[in-house]
């Protein structure tokens, strides 16, 4: 291909490990370990196999539909990969021909066909990664069906590694990943397009910014690799609004994720997200206006917000609420969303918009933890703001955090006193994970924190014992509905509203996914399990039979 036609950059969205792969490496850790008994919330063993939530909901049509009829796959990750648009966006603008995939796991013929045609770089970004591996497996793929091509990583994966180590140290996880090129600045996409200028021009890399590379070609090897000093990026969310009307070659789908905002507007110690993306920047309400007007031509029925703190600060969440109910987008939208944050005014401006749901980061219903974790909200508030979501039909899901330090079982009892209280349609509750970097991790000292990751122990509590407290609580809450985080927390259901499932078949289907989960925790003998087990499955296939008739072209839509 002549070099005026090459294509200048293949971007991959994300690689979710298969499940099966997945769940055999963390049970090496040990079936009682806290990495493998946090998993146990994320699957179910159903006739000899383990099935994620993904899996069962895809196992349960499979069943249920007659047989030879087509049915409906469902896939984590199947809504667009906004970093993945966003950066094509951000590169065409600027004149680069660029294309993106997706999901690495599904489209790895159409990478092998994209790499036959020689394109002269692959990007990969992070965004969801805290190991190696999932690259690694990408970077060999690549290296297997074009060794020539220049390989280039960035996003929160790299950022981190770059602060956690230097010298040989750094090289080594770099040498580990096998890139070529790696972008350490937090934004970075300014970076990204001034790396594709200069090997377009076949010119050298050492006057750019914010990278790591190899000093005499080959991926970054100890002792010879540079870093270029740092320069930091302020890429305007006004000018960079995503070209979703250029984004139409590629197969978008009826929801859609976008942000109006960058970083967050709180310091929560056990977070290190503001650490790196900055203080917290807004876009305006005309550049909004501009790319959700293009969504609505596109055919977009679901808006996912992904803003960390979507209605901070409350005068502008009301001014978009506005926005969207004066357009009549018709849009169903879902947001992160502080309820400490809100008032009467702003969940009626809510419901009307179009919100259907919101994701609740609580973390604790104890004020020692909350204040602990520098939350900057009170028990009290949170229980009015979802009494207010709940009288407006907002659907919610609160996640929560067991463990952090100064968690006791009195704490414990705290938080579930407060489920049962606020009752919160979706919950999760996490194991919290020591991560280096963190407010909280420079206060080992004074909380008494050793180890990290999964693995710790502070003055008040140790991490096999939360994970104990986190199974009583499963066991225990009745009125709310578990949702995983592997591959299907709360935005599986804008991407199911898309394929055609309504909100409350979701939930019938999740109160006997539930009960299913709930038989893999608790002390069940084999024989009852698998009474129990046939019975609920029947009855998700029952209600998949009485259905269908009245979806199957939308659910088996974007297959």
């Amino acid at each position: 291909m002549a070099e005026s036609t090459r294509r200048d950059c293949i971007i991959i969205g994300y690689n979710e490990t298969p499940f099966d792969e997945y769940e055999t490496g963390i049970r090496r850790y040990g079936e009682d370990s806290e990495a493998y008994r946090d998993l146990k919330f994320s699957f179910i063993e159903l006739e000899g196999k383990r099935l994620n939530y993904v899996d069962l909901l895809n196992h349960v049509y499979r069943r249920a539909l007659p047989s030879g009829a087509p049915h409906p796959e469902f896939r984590s990750g199947g809504i667009p990969s906004l970093a993945a648009v966003y950066l094509c966006s951000f590169l065409r603008r600027r004149g680069h021909d660029v294309t993106y995939l997706n999901l690495f796991q599904h489209e790895k013929e159409r990478l092998a066909e994209l790499l036959a045609q020689n394109p002269r770089t692959v990007a990969i970004t992070t965004t969801f990664y805290v190991l190696n591996d999932p690259v690694i497996e990408m970077v060999q793929f690549i290296r297997q069906h074009n060794p020539g091509v220049r390989i280039i990583v960035g996003g929160p994966l790299i950022s981190n590694h770059h602060r956690r180590y230097e010298g040989n140290e750094l090289a080594v996880v770099l040498e580990d990943l096998g890139a070529d090129i790696y972008v350490v600045e937090s934004q970075g996409e300014l970076t990204l397009s001034r790396v594709l200028e200069r090997l377009k021009a076949d010119q050298d890399l050492s006057d750019v910014p914010n990278i790591i590379y190899p000093a005499e070609g080959g991926p970054v090897r100890a002792g010879r690799y540079r870093i270029n000093p740092p320069q930091a990026e302020s890429n305007s969310l006004d000018e960079n609004i995503i070209d979703w009307r250029g984004m139409a070659d590629g197969p978008l789908g009826p929801t859609l994720q976008t942000r109006t905002a960058r970083s967050c507007a709180y310091s929560c110690s056990f977070c290190a997200y503001p650490m790196r993306a900055g203080s917290l920047t807004l876009a305006g309400m005309d550049a909004v206006a501009r790319e959700l007007d293009a969504m609505a031509e596109m055919g977009t029925q679901n808006v996912i917000f992904i803003d960390d703190t979507f209605n901070v600060p409350l005068k502008r969440f009301k001014e978009l609420c506005r926005l969207l109910i004066e357009r009549r987008y018709g849009f169903n939208w879902f947001s992160y969303f502080r309820c400490s944050n809100s008032d009467d005014e702003a969940v009626d401006l809510a419901a009307q918009s179009g919100c259907r749901g919101v994701f609740l980061g609580i973390e604790s219903g104890s004020p020692r933890i909350l204040a602990n974790m520098n939350k900057a909200a009170t028990v009290e508030k949170y229980v009015s703001g979802m009494k207010r979501l709940h009288a407006h039909g907002i659907l919610t899901f609160a996640s929560f955090i067991l463990g952090f330090p100064g968690e006791t079982e009195e704490t414990v009892d705290e938080t579930l006193a407060f489920l049962q209280e606020t009752r919160p349609d979706y919950y999760r509750t996490q194991l919290w994970y020591c991560e280096p970097g963190t407010a909280v991790d420079a206060k080992r000292q004074q909380y008494g924190i050793t180890g990290q990751g999964f693995i710790w122990r502070h003055d008040t509590m140790e991490s096999l014992e939360a994970m104990d407290h986190i199974d009583r609580l499963f066991l225990t809450v009745k009125d709310s509905v578990w949702l995983p985080q592997w591959s299907f927390d709360f935005w599986i259901i804008p991407y199911l509203l898309g394929r055609g499932l309504q909100t409350e078949q979701f939930k019938a289907l999740m109160r006997l996914a539930h009960q299913l989960l709930a038989l893999e925790i608790a002390s069940v003998s084999s024989e009852e399990k698998r009474v129990r087990q046939r019975d609920y499955v029947g009855q998700m296939e029952a209600l998949v039979r009485q259905w269908n008739g009245a979806f199957p072209q939308a659910a088996l839509a974007g297959r």
